[in-house]
């Protein structure tokens, strides 16, 4: 049986990973749309940087993770 820890490790090693999933998802599908619909560079760009942010966060979460699985 897994320890509460190990448990808690992995349920955050999800959440990484739907949110990868997610803002990629929603990126292309934004690109996608914006393409399509004609939207102003600026709004699309926005988009841009929202994606950039989950990244980075993404990279900040997955960084304190492996640390915290290295130092047990």
């Amino acid at each position: 049986m897994a320890s509460p820890q190990d448990m808690t490790l992995a349920r955050q090693a999800r959440m990484i990973a739907l949110v990868l999933v997610g803002t990629v998802v929603l990126w292309m599908g934004a690109q996608f749309l914006g393409g399509k619909m004609g939207w102003d560079v600026r709004y699309v760009f926005l988009f841009d940087l929202a994606a950039m942010a989950a990244f980075f966060w993404t990279l900040v979460v997955t960084y304190r993770l492996w640390r915290k699985r290295r130092n047990n």
